[in-house]
């Protein structure tokens, strides 16, 4: 058995997830969510990666390279969420505005944040959630 000083301790988490179509979820993800574009990762002049950002958190998304198969499903059994300190109603509509469906409408949950959901191009649930 761990005491608590032995025990894990996080500041960040960065997500990292494998999609179809890197421009498309790209533009998604900077469009669509608003999320700002930080680094790209190239080898050999090809676009391998690109991270997303939003506040202190990151994205990155990774082409997908076909090993495993181009229709292979993806983010099955994952959902991201965010914890924002800025309007979830705002944000959807601004979700809305830009072209993208949301899977859920905004709601107030019975243990108090409002949150709503959309699903991003390669199927990953993306959770959006009120402080407290």
């Amino acid at each position: 058995m761990h005491s608590d000083s032995e025990a894990f301790s996080a500041t960040a988490l960065m997500a990292s997830i494998t999609v179809k179509d890197l421009a498309t979820s790209m533009a998604w993800y900077q469009n669509v969510v608003g999320f700002t574009q930080g680094h790209k990762y190239e080898r050999d002049g090809k676009l391998l990666a690109v991270s997303c950002k939003a506040g202190d958190i990151e994205i990155l998304l990774n082409q997908d390279d076909g090993a495993k198969g181009w229709e292979r499903q993806k983010g099955e059994g994952i959902s991201l969420q965010f914890t924002t300190a800025q309007s979830v109603d705002a944000l959807a509509a601004r979700i809305k505005a830009n072209g993208g469906t949301l899977a859920t409408e905004p709601a107030d949950m019975p243990w108090g944040p409002r949150v709503f959901r959309v699903v991003d191009p390669d199927g990953f649930k993306l959770s959006f959630s009120s402080v407290g």
